[in-house]
């Protein structure tokens, strides 16, 4: 860029939510990352929850843990694989947030006595929440999550209305994500949604200056210049978001549209052509694999996608790097008992159990883990995956008949898996404390910590390294209490914490594949670096296949 100037781009979407800003917005970062431009991102939540640590997963989805420990927005995970840049605590900002900070100075009495309004104070509140992460890129691509009309989105509306006067004309840009549906009855796609939509955004002093409609199908060149005529903007800016198979050909899509050359003409930016071959590598292996592979993923949120997004994404990743398609099996552990074990998970190449709370569905997934142990399926355990797999190796191989979690029995006679009060964080040199009956938000292992891996284990032969870091989400840990008792009856504790005192990776060493871990290695995998846990799970699920 011929400036440092940063450039903002603020994403808004309309007619229904779940129409994609988030992937939208990870795509265009991606297509302005390829064209060697500096790219940060941003989701701001209109909820009043401080952040989405709290919330069901019924009702938010996924919660994505940053390095830095920060629980945020799943849409932060789409930022993250298309990206470079790893997110933190300031890349997404709720109402909740943003009205807390303000409280917190008004308390203070940095507000000299004044009376605090939603205009200026939380507007400059979210304003500086956008500034302070576009300082040192050159593009801020900003999603405003809702829908327009959303009572609650008002105030971050406001915001970035004012941005456009703050900041200059040509270093403020509006896209606004809109749905176009196809009426069967009609056999046509009917625009009225859009011009409604972008009628109620004008009306709080917003035009946009790019559509995406999202469609099932190409528009005409008719169909978006009536958008354009209707909606005050050109009809080059009429972009299709058509519905695509594979999420990873979105950014190749929009650039077939020139999105990203009409973004650059609209900002002033100067950048070279882009370099799409990474993208268009990846979208090649997930459409033309040589192989299927079938996972049977044992939870309880089996209905809803979101709930395991980054999962679903990380067995992708690790599918385009064995050649393979995943077939995903979501089997729901409430339903799996010893009767049915074998009809629900035979047919499956693979099983993973995913994280997890709550007592609800956990016997299951210890009969899950065992079914996979015994019959040597190769066997995935993340987070409480890993937990279940301790406490049916616990009963089942060493023994300890009653062993549990004390997340579930509080007051079982053998605490395999217990709540620790006090643990070694590297990052701060400091020895934590947990308060138990504080804050549900305060009480977790939260964000990246380090692992050293044991030589001449799977984990070490798949990541290569002695030393590696992972993102925690857990209150749970392993009861080190009965790591000899179980080390005897034939588990490897083949990763731990630096100073030895939590454990982090368990594996089975008379097995195709059987390991588990304490964190969440879902957060780090990416489409052209595929996690090596997943990686090579996936690859030990073809083995499996093939030796059937």
């Amino acid at each position: 860029m011929a400036n440092h100037t940063t450039k903002y781009i603020f994403v808004t979407g309309g007619v229904v939510s779940s129409l994609g800003k988030g992937l939208a917005s990870a795509s265009i970062g991606a297509l302005l990352e390829s064209r060697g431009l500096r790219v940060t991102m941003q989701k701001l939540d209109p909820y009043i929850n401080v952040d989405p640590g709290t919330m069901s997963p019924f009702q938010h989805g996924e919660v994505f843990v940053t390095d830095d420990g920060a629980e945020t927005d799943l849409d932060l995970g789409h930022y993250e694989r298309f990206i470079s840049l790893r997110m933190g605590q300031f890349n997404n900002f709720t109402t909740g947030k943003i009205y807390n900070a303000v409280i917190q100075k008004e308390r203070r009495g940095e507000y000299l006595g004044g009376t605090v309004q939603v205009i200026p104070h939380i507007t400059d509140e979210i304003k500086e929440s956008i500034r302070r992460i576009g300082r040192d890129a050159d593009v801020a691509i900003i999603e405003i999550g809702g829908t327009i009309g959303d009572i609650e989105s008002l105030p971050f509306l406001e915001a970035i209305r004012q941005m456009r006067a703050d900041e200059g004309k040509n270093n403020v840009l509006y896209i606004h994500l809109t749905l176009v549906p196809y009426i069967a009855t009609a056999g046509e796609l009917k625009t009225k949604p859009t011009q409604h939509s972008v009628k109620d955004l004008r009306a709080i002093g917003i035009q946009p200056d790019i559509l995406l409609c999202r469609t099932d199908r190409l528009l005409s060149e008719e169909l978006r210049k009536k958008i354009g005529l209707y909606c005050n903007v050109s009809g080059d800016c009429v972009i299709t978001a058509k519905d695509v198979d594979c999420i990873y050909e979105v950014p190749i899509v929009y650039h077939q549209q020139r999105l990203d050359d009409k973004i650059c003409d609209l900002l002033g930016i100067w950048a070279r052509a882009p370099r799409l071959e990474t993208w268009e590598r990846i979208v090649h292996g997930f459409r033309h694999p040589e192989n299927d592979v079938r996972i049977k993923i044992v939870g309880k949120y089996v209905d809803l996608a979101d709930s395991y997004k980054s999962l679903n994404e990380s067995l992708t990743h690790a599918g385009i790097a064995n050649n393979a398609r995943i077939l995903f099996d979501y089997v729901d552990s409430e339903t799996l008992t010893a009767e049915n074990v074998a009809d629900l998970l035979g047919n499956g190449d693979g099983i993973l159990v995913p994280g997890g709370f709550g007592k609800r569905g956990v016997e299951g997934k210890i009969l899950a883990a065992r079914y996979a142990r015994e019959q040597k399926i190769p066997y995935f355990g993340i987070c409480l995956g890993m937990q279940v797999a301790v406490i049916e190796y616990a009963r089942n191989m060493a023994g300890i008949a009653k062993a549990h979690s004390t997340e579930f029995v509080p007051n079982t006679p053998d605490p395999v898996i217990h709540l620790i009060k006090e643990w070694y964080n590297p990052r701060t040199g400091e020895t934590e404390t947990r308060d138990i009956a504080s804050e549900k938000g305060g009480t977790m292992r939260l964000g990246a910590y380090p692992c050293m891996v044991q030589d001449d284990t799977r984990a070490f032969r798949a990541y290569g390294a002695a030393e590696i870091s992972e993102r925690h989400r857990h209150r749970f840990e392993f009861n080190n209490a009965y790591l000899g008792q179980l080390a005897d009856a034939g588990m490897v504790f083949s990763g731990k914490s630096p100073d030895g005192g939590l454990v982090e990776i368990v594996e089975v060493n008379d097995h195709p594949w059987f390991v588990g871990c304490q964190f969440h290695p879902e957060f780090k995998s990416r489409p052209m670096d595929a996690h090596p846990l997943f990686r090579d799970f996936i690859a030990a699920s073809l083995a499996n296949k093939r030796s059937a």
